[in-house]
């Protein structure tokens, strides 16, 4: 996040002066008609007072001044920040956030004709955003049936970066089926030392590890959630759920950085559960799978060179594939999820071919899209690391990297939320995505 902003900051630079803006053309996009609606679809999340981009983008204003800078990076397709590979399988996606070709056109055109303002009564309605104090859930499903905080850490104002790991029980009694979980800094200020949060959930029960990772070095039951920029909230499909026993525990993993003020902060896990007694039909699970093979230490990133590691993970049970999530550091510059199915027949999901450590993105697919794999069918990833000086996140390419929990060490593995289903139910999943192909194809046809 750090580095987001300094960019930004840079950008400043570029500031457009007042006596070189071109006079704009009569037929040029204006801020009014075709430029505010973009932003409030695309950037406002972000870009918008007391959030954690650097400037508001929301009236003419506020955006004037970073057009330049702006065009720059959109131009650049670094912003807004959506790395997927429009080029490689998968394009359909629940949430999002990329700008479509025609949409980048017409803010380079208006950023070339001056940014003209236009008339302000074409403005539309200004975007009404969630309350950020509050839980994001909650607009759908009420308040929390369950909130489980860290105990609070303080980061010093200038220190080395912290992994603050406490455990705090459940407290549950019974189990209890889970339908949806959001996590968060519990405060403003702790936004802006916490890097990531981990919640991994502690229970005693006969899961299958081959079901939920693939790495030896995991203890327990694998994640439960994550928190990272871009990231904070996940809602179980219908009929679908993680399960929590009672006794259980959260295991926090929670990185801090420092950023120049102490700041004490917790993190908030909320939990909205199924009623008591209604179990869903499909059990959900938040995988992680290594991309390179062995445990942790087997990750070997040479320096002054560009690597590549895989893995192959089989599926053990009918599954569908909900998203796909890249986590790499600094050196990490992408990542490839394929499927080999027992024919030999190969299918290429999903591709981030420039990854950016400041973004941690999930990419939720939509429902008629994601992947619907049988048992027995591999999963594929490869990675690629960039450990030269020409990759400008690198903070030394002279150096050899493993893996690690600071920054400038290396991970490689993909975070997926996988649904399990029996022969049974998996058949009836597959009869009811070929039954809407032919209602979607007429669609498009009228």
């Amino acid at each position: 996040m750090r580095l987001v902003k300094l960019c930004l900051v840079l950008g400043a630079a570029m500031l457009l002066p007042t006596a070189a803006v071109a006079a704009p053309s009569a037929t040029a996009p204006t801020f009014s008609k075709d430029i505010a609606p973009i932003f409030q679809a695309k950037c406002e999340e972000c870009h918008r007072p007391n959030q954690m981009a650097p400037m508001s983008l929301v009236t003419f204003e506020e955006v004037r001044p970073w057009v330049k800078s702006i065009a720059a990076r959109i131009g650049g397709r670094q912003m807004p920040p959506w790395h997927i590979d429009k080029t490689v399988g998968i394009q359909k996606f629940k949430n999002d956030r990329s700008l479509t070709e025609a949409e980048i056109d017409t803010v380079l055109r208006w950023a070339a004709a001056g940014a003209p303002k236009g008339d302000p009564s074409e403005l539309p309605p200004a975007k009404q955003w969630p309350d950020t104090s509050k839980w994001q859930e909650a607009a759908r499903l009420g308040k929390p049936d369950l909130v489980i905080s860290s105990t609070a850490y303080t980061m010093p104002a200038v220190a080395q970066d912290a992994w603050w790991k406490p455990i705090v029980a459940t407290g549950l009694t019974e189990p209890r089926w889970v339908r949806a979980i959001e996590i968060r800094p519990a405060s403003e200020k702790g936004r802006r030392v916490t890097h990531h949060a981990l919640a991994r959930l502690q229970q005693t029960e006969d899961m299958p590890r081959e079901l939920f990772t693939n790495d030896p070095d995991v203890v327990g039951d694998g994640l439960f959630m994550e928190w990272a920029v871009g990231k904070n909230a996940d809602e179980m499909r219908p009929d679908a759920g993680r399960l929590m026993l009672p006794g259980s525990k959260i295991a926090w993993d929670i990185h801090y950085h420092a950023v120049g003020e102490e700041i004490s902060d917790a993190v908030e896990l909320g939990i909205w559960f199924y009623p008591t007694g209604q179990e869903p039909r499909h059990r959900e699970v938040l995988a992680l799978f290594n991309t390179f093979s062995g445990g942790n230490r087997s990750l070997d990133i040479p320096p002054n060179q560009v690597t590549t590691t895989e893995s192959f993970v089989p599926l053990k049970q009918n599954a569908r594939i909900e998203n796909f999530q890249a986590h790499l550091h600094l050196r990490g510059k992408g990542m490839s999820m394929e499927a080999i199915y027992a024919d030999g027949r190969r299918e290429m999901l999903s591709q981030i071919s420039d990854f950016n450590f400041n973004w941690h993105t999930m990419y939720i697919y939509d429902d008629e899209v994601a992947p619907l794999l049988p048992k027995g069918t591999i999963l594929h990833f490869l990675t690629w690391y960039d450990n030269t000086s020409t990759n400008k996140a690198n903070p030394d390419p002279n150096q050899w990297v493993g893996w690690g929990d600071r920054t400038v060490d290396e991970m490689g593995h993909a975070w997926l939320n996988i649904t399990y289903y029996s022969d049974e139910e998996f058949a009836a999943e597959l009869a009811k995505r070929a039954a809407a192909k032919p209602a979607a194809t007429s669609e498009r046809q009228e």
